[in-house]
């Protein structure tokens, strides 16, 4: 018989203005679930990112079902884990555990969440070459679910250029060489004129990190964007580029899908996306589509 009621939380630094309790409980109560979310902020707790191991054992026994991991503790938990799913493990980074007979599972939903907002958002855009901005974690998920959608090429493009390398260098072992390149931000006006399109994966345009990633004149209405913050929806790049004509797709669908496929793991049931999304409307401000 499922069950009815169910614990999570979150582990990660900073997580006071996190959307998901309000996503996860939300769909919970329409699905007549009692299902509490709670945050496990390190920096409110004091302790360092490698204290993840423990604060998971104590979720485990104290009896969670789950966890969702983010920055900066999505590598690290690994060592504690028992299983990786085949995702987490091609990308050496875990969102979400799951408790399971005993057994503690990692999975990671931000590459499945972001390849389904992508397709819902911008369903058409060409994907022969795509640059990306940011190689940190959420950039390898990113990057992972970009080319399984079908991208001929993505050159990753960081300000630490060994990041960038590393990156693209396992990419290329996963999905076949040449697949993926790297470039520091000094060639992205050269990278950006030939480009289909960007996808914005640094923490530029956050509400703590207000700004433009790049130059604005850069941008050119042939380039599609699609942006992974999403606290705001509309940061300065999406209305920049919406302004010049860009298609453009907003972080948003990847908080929800990401959102969608843990409550998935955490219960067995499946949540309704569309309401989801109408919740972050409402949480984060309005949803944006491609226009």
């Amino acid at each position: 018989m499922a069950k009815d009621s169910y614990l999570v939380g979150l582990i990660g630094a900073g997580i006071g203005p996190s959307l998901s309790p309000a996503l996860h409980e939300r769909e919970a109560d329409r699905q007549g679930l009692r299902y509490l979310y709670r945050l496990i902020d390190i920096d409110v707790l004091g302790v360092g990112p490698e204290a993840v191991g423990d604060l998971l054992r104590s979720a485990r026994d104290t009896g969670f079902d789950g966890l969702n991991i983010t920055h900066p503790c999505k590598q690290l938990v690994i060592e504690h884990l028992d299983a990786l799913s085949p995702q987490a493990e091609a990308l050496g980074a875990v969102n979400t555990v799951v408790f399971e007979d005993g057994r503690a599972v990692g999975h990671n939903t931000d590459v499945t969440g972001f390849a389904a907002s992508f397709a819902r958002g911008l369903p058409d855009v060409p994907l022969e070459k795509v640059v990306q901005l940011g190689a940190g974690g959420a950039g390898a998920a990113v990057a992972h679910a970009t080319l399984t959608l079908g991208a001929g090429q993505v050159t990753v493009v960081d300000a630490l250029a060994d990041r960038a390398a590393d990156l693209a260098a396992s990419l290329n072992r996963h999905f076949g060489d040449g697949r993926a390149t790297h470039a520091t931000p000094d060639r992205l006006p050269e990278l950006l004129a030939s480009a289909d399109g960007i996808v914005h994966a640094t923490p530029t345009g956050m509400a703590a990190h207000p700004g433009l990633p790049f130059a604005a004149e850069l941008l050119h209405p042939g380039l599609w964007i699609a942006e992974v913050v999403y606290r705001p929806l509309e940061t300065e790049l999406l209305g920049t580029a919406r302004a010049l004509g860009c298609a453009t797709l907003d972080g948003g669908g990847m908080a929800v899908f990401q959102a969608v496929d843990a409550f998935r793991l955490f219960t067995g049931r499946e949540p309704d996306s569309a309401r989801m999304l109408a919740d972050i409307a409402e949480l984060a401000g309005a949803v944006g589509t491609p226009k």
